[in-house]
């Protein structure tokens, strides 16, 4: 199996050297539709790029807000995370005809759709509990029973047709299924239908694969392999001199055959409970962070 870096690379080298323009809503892009990508997760092993650095406590941060439910930004800014910053904006809100709802409101986006999926959404401040389909409970449940836990419909969606336009941002990671090997080995497979790759596409890995760790630990399974396919994989335009550097960097991140292991210090028995101290990053020696500004 490639490392991470590698399977990254030659996503980056095929839109290079294959990719169409594209004019979009927010730039232009070199694009190629459907590419798959496999990362190892066994003996803990977690794929942050070593080509640049990867932020993966904001990551992590942000994927403990989608397991609790949340769809407030202010829990994000509390915590130095403004992923959703430009998308949480009234100006932005306002553009998506979404009036109605305070800034920092993101409407029903994926933390919703994971723990509450489909339930009428009012604002970020309602209850949800016991409303609609709680995704991640039903997932534990299955992976848990060794007489369900390979079933072919253990599946996690984030895109929901019936309240799209009630959300700030339409789901770019759409859907993931959890498939269980051997017995006992735990491996997701993400669609995601669009993947920004400089910035977008390092976080996505890095987020699903310690989704994958933390349920895996929480159903008594073994991380096995994270599968990655995106639809539409494009690189802006003032993204490709960037990522032309990080490709450079293969030769000397090539000597360094270090892995990474993602480590849950402590396991809670609700998933709202995880903290981000709860976790640990070992073996990771990144190259320098390479500066790529993000599209709203």
């Amino acid at each position: 199996m490639n490392t991470p870096d590698e399977e990254y690379n030659n996503l980056v080298k095929r839109v290079l050297d294959d990719g169409v323009w594209e004019e979009g809503r927010n730039g232009k892009t070199k694009a190629v539709f459907g590419h798959m990508m496999r990362f190892n997760l066994r003996n803990d092993e977690l794929p942050l790029l070593k080509g640049k650095r990867v932020a993966w406590k904001t990551c992590l941060k942000e994927l403990l807000w989608f397991m609790r439910g949340s769809t407030d930004n202010r829990e994000l800014k509390n915590e130095n995370v403004h992923i959703w910053d430009a998308n949480a904006t009234r100006e932005f809100l306002d553009s998506r005809g979404l009036t109605h709802l305070e800034e920092d409101d993101l409407g029903p986006v994926y933390g919703h759709q994971w723990r509450f999926f489909n339930a009428e959404y009012t604002d970020r401040d309602e209850c949800y509990e016991g409303k609609g389909v709680d995704q991640i409970a039903y997932i534990i449940d299955q992976l848990s029973n060794p007489e369900t836990r390979t079933s072919r419909r253990i599946l996690l969606s984030a895109w929901n047709p019936c309240q799209i336009d009630q959300m700030a941002l339409p789901p770019c990671h759409v859907l993931c299924q959890f498939n269980v090997s051997n017995g006992d080995e735990l491996s997701c497979m993400l669609y995601q239908r669009s993947g920004d790759i400089g910035l977008g596409v390092p976080f996505n890995i890095a987020s699903y694969s310690m989704l994958t760790h933390i349920i895996a630990r929480k159903t008594g399974l073994k991380p096995k392999e994270f599968v990655h396919v995106i639809g539409n994989s494009h690189i802006y335009e003032d993204h490709i001199e960037p990522l032309k550097t990080q490709i450079e960097r293969q030769e000397t991140i090539a000597k360094d055959d270090s892995v990474v292991k993602f480590v849950i210090k402590e396991a809670r028995e609700c998933l709202d409970d995880y903290k981000i101290d709860d976790f640990d990053i070992e073996g990771y020696n990144p190259m320098k962070a390479i500066k790529m500004k993000m599209s709203a």
